[in-house]
């Protein structure tokens, strides 16, 4: 009964998380978890704290307060070579795929496996090129990051990601910078294989529609706080106002098009309150 119960647990917990830089607070009171299985969007305007969140999942920073739990395990309370050993369980999609430009495609997806693992490189090859086929690239296995386009290299920084079969797999902005045909190949991607994988994905994003077609549950940042949250059927019916300005991309709601200032006859008449 324990393991059943220990099963169905997140694989994520955060709660009541508090972070900051300096005097400048980033993150106040998030509440979140991402079950077994699923994808998770976290969505919200540049800023609010979004790939501040991921990091602080991955122990790249120290909350000032609340929790993260991953596995069961309190980041906080984890030194270096506990965070290395969890670590080995996740996998990261940098924004615009961070390959190293001065070995293949090939060497970039074995890259993890040689650096993590005392794999024979028979087997690392035969690993590397069963990645590479998942994403559609086997044959670009001897190219350069260099001689890729914007799309395709993002597939290899996804085939590099689940080189390690992770059970936790997050993604900063997959989308940015794609065109609309690459962006689609990216977002099925992103669900085909966390299904394969039987992992779950976290997807810090700014495009709705394509992550309303492949996440199973939304979270909205505004001000370092969740203002909203729901399935994408939940979302796409929501009255919330901010919701509502996000899904449909308008210019001026509880997100203001205007930054805070004096009123602007003052400030054509009065120069010194501009």
């Amino acid at each position: 009964m324990d393991n059943q119960v220990q099963d169905e647990s997140p694989l994520v917990e955060v709660k009541d998380l508090r972070f900051g830089y300096s005097t400048r607070t980033v993150l106040r009171g998030v509440n979140l978890s991402v079950p077994r299985g699923k994808v998770v969007a976290i969505m919200g305007g540049s800023g609010c704290g979004k790939t501040t969140l991921l990091r602080l999942i991955g122990g790249q920073l120290r909350a000032r307060g609340g929790a993260v739990r991953v596995f069961g395990e309190p980041i906080h309370d984890l030194d270096r070579d506990g965070l290395y050993r969890l670590r080995r369980r996740m996998g990261m999609l940098f924004q615009f795929g961070a390959l190293f430009t001065d070995i293949s495609v090939f060497d970039n997806v074995a890259f993890p496996l040689r650096e993590h693992t005392d794999l024979p490189e028979e087997l690392i090859r035969d690993l590397v090129l069963m990645k590479l086929h998942a994403v559609g690239l086997r044959g670009a296995a001897h190219l350069k990051p260099s001689e890729l386009s914007g799309g395709m290299a993002r597939r290899v920084a996804l085939a590099r990601t689940v080189a390690l079969d992770p059970h936790i797999i997050m993604y900063d902005e997959p989308f940015a910078g794609l065109d609309p045909i690459s962006l689609g190949v990216i977002g099925q991607l992103i669900r085909r294989l966390n299904d394969a994988l039987g992992a779950s994905s976290i997807v810090v994003t700014h495009d709705v529609q394509e992550s309303l077609k492949i996440v199973d549950y939304i979270y909205f940042l505004s001000e370092g706080a969740v203002v909203a949250e729901g399935t994408p059927d939940e979302i796409r019916a929501s009255n919330d106002p901010w919701v509502h300005q996000f899904l449909w991309a308008e210019p001026d709601g509880p997100v203001p098009f205007q930054y805070p200032a004096p009123a602007y006859a003052d400030a054509l008449l009065r120069p010194d309150h501009a």
